[in-house]
C-alpha cells in the first residue's frame, strides 16, 4: 500500500482562510471588540489544550 499524501499544509491554510472569513463576518455584524474578544478566547482555549497533560 502506498503512503498517504501529506495534507498538513493544505489543512492549515484552509483553517486560516476559515478563521479570517469568520472574523470578518463577526467584525461586520458586531464590531471589532467582538473579534478581539473571540481571538483572545481562542488563544486561551489553545493554551489550555497545549498545557493539558
Amino acid at each position: 500500500m502506498p503512503s498517504a499524501p501529506n495534507y498538513t499544509n493544505a489543512a492549515l491554510i484552509m483553517g486560516l482562510v476559515n478563521l479570517v472569513w469568520v472574523f470578518f463576518v463577526l467584525w461586520v455584524a458586531f464590531g471589532l471588540p467582538i473579534v478581539l474578544a473571540t481571538g483572545y478566547g481562542l488563544n486561551l482555549l489553545i493554551d489550555r489544550i497545549k498545557h493539558r497533560d
